[in-house]
């Protein structure tokens, strides 16, 4: 079974360009934590670990791994009707 975490914030590189991916993503369990791209999506797909967000109405929205168009590998968050998008919208991992 999967260990659970919440995603609370991000880095990207800028930060306010929506064409540029996310860098690292970060969280809290028992210490804080922060891992790059390609460990988060290695952790999902060796099923270590499911990831999540938390909506402002409290509910968890899951993350998952995408393949864009040009075979490249990200995080995005099941579909929820929402704007802004989930994970963008987070702060800045210190």
């Amino acid at each position: 079974m999967a260990n659970t975490a919440q995603i609370k914030c991000i880095n990207k590189n800028p930060r306010l360009d929506p064409y540029h991916a996310i860098t690292h993503v970060g969280g809290f369990v028992t210490a804080p934590w922060k891992l790059t791209l390609d460990d988060a999506i290695s952790k999902i797909e060796r099923n270590e670990w499911q990831f999540y967000v938390e909506r402002p109405r409290g509910d968890r929205v899951w993350v998952k791994v995408a393949v864009s168009r040009y075979g490249n590998k990200y995080l995005k968050t099941e579909e929820d009707g929402d704007e802004p998008n989930n994970l963008l919208s987070l702060p800045e991992c210190p």
